[in-house]
């Protein structure tokens, strides 16, 4: 039997890893991806620089477990169907807003972008871990609507979701004007006035 004064190994294990990953999401906000070390993480943590490694193969890699963490893992819930797309649509871009702007998110978010663009593996660990699964959701629910004859039937749904979401990441990221739900609403609008079935007879 073992003793009750002794932390079970997974118990200390699970411990270590979200110390990690807390301590990730707060140093890059502290100090920034680039001057973010492994080294800094570990005394953070309270953990060895070798606990780090044996888990992940580089910090960039522990900021993005870390912001999967933070957005509640990786499998978003289905999208709100009631009936009205432009409604439920514009709930969905909203909440993306918010959580762009969100420093809790951003900062991570915007350090592994950025990393991404030099590191071709953690971009593809990026788009499947956070972001393909929120495209998906998002393609559904159109899917749901063109099966209603909200959306023309000839419309590719993969580019109809970068129609949605493009011009959200585009303002985000070049930091061409704010990013506000009344830019995600006039986004909505625009896109759906493009995918909507023409009138019979044309």
């Amino acid at each position: 039997m073992a003793d009750p004064k002794t932390p079970e190994p997974s118990r200390r294990s699970e411990r270590s890893r979200q110390a990690i990953l807390t301590a990730a999401v707060e140093l890059v906000g502290e100090v920034g991806y680039s001057r973010l070390t492994v080294e800094a993480i570990a005394a953070r943590a309270g953990v060895g620089k070798q606990t780090i490694y044996r888990w992940w193969p580089s910090k960039g890699a522990v900021v993005l477990d870390a912001f999967v963490e933070l957005s509640g893992g990786n499998q978003p819930a289905a999208l709100p169907d009631t009936g009205n797309l432009k409604a439920d649509l514009r709930v969905v871009l909203r909440a993306t807003v918010q959580e762009l702007t969100d420093p809790r998110f951003e900062l991570p978010s915007r350090a592994l972008t950025a990393e991404s663009q030099s590191d071709p593996a953690l971009a593809q660990q990026f788009v499947e871990a956070v972001l393909r699964p929120h495209l998906r959701a998002i393609q559904e629910r159109l899917r749901s609507a063109q099966q209603a004859g909200q959306v023309a039937k000839g419309v590719d749904l993969d580019v109809a979701v970068e129609l949605l979401v493009g011009p959200l990441f585009h303002r985000w990221l070049l930091r061409t004007a704010p990013l506000t739900s009344a830019y995600a609403d006039t986004v909505v609008d625009l896109v759906i006035a493009a995918l909507r079935p023409l009138p019979k007879g044309r």
